[in-house]
């Protein structure tokens, strides 16, 4: 009804111009289509003094003023036109009434232009008014669309076309399918002062009518006239991320890209963001944020955000940096006392995450998979868990490890390879401890009250590898008669003693009768093999039925028991002397060969021959030497 109550306006505003001066009104610009027809509205006014009898009026086209001699549009006194508007103008309104409407048909391009319209009163009271109105001939509707339109907000949409009082238009929409359907269709109104249709089409429009095309179409019913005009719709909206990457993973040093796209209108600022911290923005449809040689600090989740006036949106992407495991890290108890419980925590960072291993002497002891800490617990550590340890990190980009020892800390222990034995014309003994930390150990001879420890060189050395203490007593001129020895070892858990057993009896029996008995065992050994020997034969003498007095039975000399190779051992006892000497008791006595057969009986001894006393007396000799 807004449209209604404009035409009363006018007539007020009208009214209200009259002051008895000449004045005139008429809309300054209008516009009609090629071919219809078009009413130029227009009121004067002139002083109320002159009173004239008969009012006429000359409408120019392009000038106000005769002197030019502009085109005549419509003159009422003599009814003389241009030729140009021959038959195409007419009055509609009553210049008495000082109404001077112009109605103009079969428009055509020529003539657009400025319309003048001059009062004659009669004689010299004849008025040119500067007001005028231009006239605009179109093709097209005018279709007006809000200056902004808002994705999600009705939206009035107008279509507006001349009227032609003489042809009224139809009006339709193009192109408006899926917008809605047209609220008022032909209403019409009055716009400074001239007649129009107008066409409204509302709608709630969304991101996907932004850029669609829509039409209104004029026609006038019994002709061929036909209008069509077209507008695009500006549709504003609030961006969506349309385009971005999924979860990315990259090896350590590689190059990654990741992509966000954003549909809006107008285009948004785009932004990239990791906790917080922005990394790069533009106003941009899309934006690719490049990181180079990606490192795992570089890991985590990456944020692209996208807003314009209308609204914002944003999305994440995982950026995963795919590494080989860092080397271990070794937290927990590395010295124990035995019996104590060790708890071992070694922990890494890698992606994927690792197997971590723990293991001592190739013997697994602990295994985690994809798990980046693993625990070892020994509930109660003995001496045989000190010692070296391995914490190993892998997967499939890499391995690394750490070795770390644990020190388990003991009493002394002496071990069974402990012992004494003698060597030449001296005793060693031998004292083997393990334990932590490490021991003092002392060598006791009770026999003597004598007590001998670390610190007396002279007599025993110490040597460590590893857990393992060797202490070494050595006693000289002890072969023959060696002490009772007691090994002692002590730390701050414990003593622990041993006395040290004696190894090679038949060594140290031989090494208590010394070369001279040792003659003269095998001497007596010999005699009493020798004496048996003969007895034995001179029975069987006796008792043969084949002996008789005539044969020269063989005679038995001591000489024919020939000790063969003995030359040469004597020679070689001449030349180590000395060193038989200082064996000892690892001195050996010669071999002898008492074997002899049948053939050698009734030899004669020859000055090649050694007989058994002969024999004896030098080995003696040599011994004694």
């Amino acid at each position: 009804m807004i449209f209604l109550t404009a035409l009363p306006l006018f007539w007020i505003m009208i009214s209200a111009s009259r002051g008895g001066h000449w004045s005139a009104w008429m809309p300054s610009s209008i516009s009609a289509f090629e071919g219809t027809c078009v009413s130029i509205p227009c009121r004067f006014d002139f002083p109320d003094e002159l009173r004239p009898p008969v009012v006429h009026g000359v409408w120019y086209f392009n000038s106000p003023y005769p002197k030019n001699y502009p085109p005549v549009v419509f003159k009422s006194r003599t009814q003389v036109v241009h030729e140009s508007f021959q038959g195409r103008s007419r009055l509609l309104g009553d210049l008495g009434l000082r109404n001077c409407t112009l109605l103009l048909s079969n428009l055509s391009p020529e003539l657009g232009g400025k319309y003048y319209f001059r009062g004659d009163l009669g004689g010299y009271n004849q008025y040119t008014f500067s007001e005028h109105s231009v006239l605009d001939i179109i093709n097209t509707p005018n279709i007006v669309v809000p200056p902004e339109v808002v994705a999600g907000t009705e939206v009035e949409v107008s279509c507006t076309v001349p009227d032609c009082p003489e042809l009224h238009p139809e009006l339709s929409w193009l192109g408006h399918e899926g917008l809605g359907e047209p609220a008022v269709l032909g209403r019409l109104r009055e716009d400074e002062g001239t007649w129009v249709q107008v066409s409204l089409l509302h709608f709630v429009p969304t991101r996907e009518a932004n850029g669609h095309r829509l039409g209104c179409q004029a026609s006038f019913p019994n002709t061929t006239l036909q209008f069509e005009g077209y507008a695009s719709l500006d549709v504003k909206y609030p961006p969506v991320i349309v385009d971005m990457n999924s979860s990315v993973e990259a090896i350590e040093g590689s190059n990654v890209g990741l992509l966000c796209g954003a549909d809006s209108n107008p285009p948004p600022l785009l932004t990239w963001m990791r906790d917080g911290t922005v990394l790069r923005e533009a106003v941009a449809e899309n934006l690719f944020l490049e990181l180079e040689e990606v490192t795992p600090g570089e890991d985590g989740v990456y944020a692209c955000l996208a807003e314009n006036a209308y609204g914002q949106d944003n999305r994440t992407v995982g950026l995963s940096v795919m590494y080989a495991p860092w080397k271990p890290t070794v937290n927990g108890t590395m010295v124990a006392v035995e019996g104590e419980m060790v708890s071992i925590l070694c922990s890494t960072q890698s992606n994927p995450d690792p197997i971590l291993t723990i293991f001592k002497e190739k013997q697994i002891l602990a295994t985690a998979i994809y798990e980046s800490e693993l625990q070892l617990e020994l509930l109660a550590v003995t001496p045989e868990d000190d010692g070296e340890y391995w914490c190993v990190a892998e997967n499939q980009y890499g391995q690394r490890a750490t070795a770390f020892n644990l020190s388990v800390e003991f009493a002394p222990m002496i071990l069974l390879e402990s012992h004494c034995a003698a060597a030449r014309d001296t005793v060693q003994c031998l004292c083997v401890v393990k334990a932590n930390p490490e021991p003092i150990v002392a060598f006791e001879l009770p026999s003597r009250n004598v007590t001998v420890n670390e610190t007396e060189r002279e007599f025993v050395y110490s040597e460590r590898s590893g857990l393992l203490l060797t202490s070494i007593l050595t006693l000289r001129g002890q072969a023959q008669a060696p002490p009772r020895v007691i090994c002692t070892s002590r730390n701050l858990y414990g003593t622990k003693s041993l006395e040290l057993p004696f190894q090679g009896a038949h060594r140290l029996m031989w090494a208590k009768i010394g070369p001279v008995g040792a003659v003269v065992a095998f001497a007596i050994l010999i005699a009493i093999v020798c004496y048996i020997t003969q007895t034995r034969r001179k029975k069987n003498v006796t008792e043969s039925p084949s002996f008789s007095a005539g044969d020269n039975p063989p005679v038995l000399f001591s000489s024919d028991f020939r000790i063969s190779g003995a030359p040469e051992k004597y020679e070689s006892e001449r030349r180590l002397g000395s060193e038989r000497r200082l064996l000892g008791l690892r001195g050996e006595p010669p071999e002898l060969d008492l074997s002899y057969s049948h053939s050698d009986l009734g030899k004669r001894p020859t000055k090649d021959s050694y007989t058994l006393t002969e024999e004896l007396a030098e080995y003696a000799e040599i011994r004694v030497k």
